[in-house]
């Protein structure tokens, strides 16, 4: 299912006031591909994404989901497409990593719905595709960062959304877990054909596992391939900074002194 934006300006009302953070925003997620967000802070990422999940409204512009613009589909249909994972930890109690799991099937049996056959089934694939077997009985609050972060994308997949849009899911892990779930988002992307968004601050880890970059700043959302936007000019030029230079050809950063 594809996810177009049609010149999309997102912000706040705020005491009357209309606060606009990003404007004129075109673009489309493409099915089968990984999409990582990057951009400075201020620039407007997680504003975007609670915008495309529909969490706060845009100001302007136009989000077409398939056929339909996005306030065609009810919230619990709207579930069934779009599935979210945030940073903030939840405050779960006592539930266990495979109850977790299985509320990502909500929108099919309800919040405390009785789990179906099928539903069942749907949270075993998730667990089995994500590798949190060893997981599944232990509370949410014996977690680490990075088994928390694999349990709430496990409970996406039960979702069974063709898009998931992930707001910094490599935050706070350490590098082994970043590059872990970053290739485990990568193969969920082309092995089920998903379309997935993340907003990274990790920059190089982003140009070495995603298919396409959003480079985003408060003037204007660049797009392209890696190997693209280093061509273009358009890496360096939203990463410039006092002793960062940017190699185009093994798309890294280095530092001078």
């Amino acid at each position: 299912m594809t996810y177009k934006l049609q010149d999309l300006s997102t912000g706040y009302h705020v005491h009357g006031k209309v606060h606009v953070v990003a404007r004129n925003i075109t673009a489309q997620l493409e099915e089968g591909r990984l999409t990582c967000l990057l951009g400075p802070n201020g620039a407007g990422k997680s504003t975007l994404l609670r915008t495309l999940a529909a969490f706060q409204p845009a100001l302007e512009g136009r989000m077409l989901l398939g056929d339909h613009p996005l306030d065609y589909y009810e919230p619990k249909e709207l579930a069934k497409h779009i599935g979210i994972v945030l940073t903030e930890r939840p405050d779960l109690g006592n539930m266990h990593a495979e109850e977790l799991v299985a509320m990502g099937r909500s929108p099919y049996t309800g919040f405390w719905g009785t789990l179906r056959p099928e539903d069942q089934e749907a949270v075993e694939e998730a667990i089995r595709l994500v590798g949190i077997e060893p997981l599944r009985h232990r509370l949410v609050t014996t977690l680490s960062d990075g088994e928390r972060q694999k349990v709430m994308i496990a409970k996406a997949l039960a979702q069974q959304t063709p898009i998931i849009l992930l707001d910094e899911p490599t935050a706070f892990l350490d590098f082994p877990s970043k590059v872990e779930l970053m290739l485990l988002l990568r193969r969920l992307a082309h092995e089920m054909g998903k379309t997935i968004l993340i907003s990274t601050h990790d920059i190089e880890l982003a140009l070495q596992t995603a298919d396409n970059l959003w480079l985003m700043n408060k003037e204007q959302l660049e797009i392209g391939t890696p190997t693209s936007l280093a061509a273009n000019g358009a890496l360096p030029r939203f990463f410039k900074g006092r002793g960062i230079t940017f190699d185009a050809e093994s798309l890294r950063f280095n530092i001078s002194y």
